[in-house]
């Protein structure tokens, strides 16, 4: 299937590569499949979910595990039915990335993690109670100083 989009132009994209959100991404609950595009050079680890539903939405993810090595929380037995999760090594999880002008403050969602059955290509947002994560979680370690006051 040709794609269109506003980051990435045309692309080529296989339907069996979509991942489906059936709740949707809060504030985008319409949109339901995404498709994931690996980024070009190996080294760096922020990739991009696309919208197929919307050319203009595109979001910048990446594996939260390399930013926050203790990052842990339990997926909710509701949801691992959900998304029919019958073994952990078809889960995976990502977190949104915040790209702002000055690279140095960017920030992940550590609160509303991605997590999905790579193996159904289904996924959902689950949103952690407590305040154990930030929403803007730093990822350059002096960022959180220097953005006070």
């Amino acid at each position: 299937m040709i794609l269109q989009t506003k980051n990435f132009g045309e692309i080529e994209v296989e339907k069996s590569k979509f991942i489906t959100f059936e709740s949707g991404l809060l504030g985008f609950e319409e949109v339901k499949q995404y498709v994931f595009l690996s980024n070009p050079d190996q080294e760096n680890p922020f990739h991009w979910m696309q919208a197929i539903e919307d050319p203009n939405l595109a979001f910048v993810i990446t594996d939260p595990f390399l930013f926050k090595k203790d990052y842990e929380f339990e997926i909710p037995e509701k949801v691992m039915a959900e998304l029919d999760i019958a073994k952990i090594e078809d889960v995976a999880v990502y977190c949104i990335a915040v790209v702002p002008e000055n690279i140095r403050k960017m920030t992940i969602n550590l609160r509303g993690p991605l997590v999905v059955n790579t193996e159904r290509k289904i996924g959902k947002q689950i949103v952690l109670d407590g305040e154990a994560y930030d929403l803007k979680h730093y990822i350059f370690p002096d960022a959180k100083e220097n953005n006070k006051g």
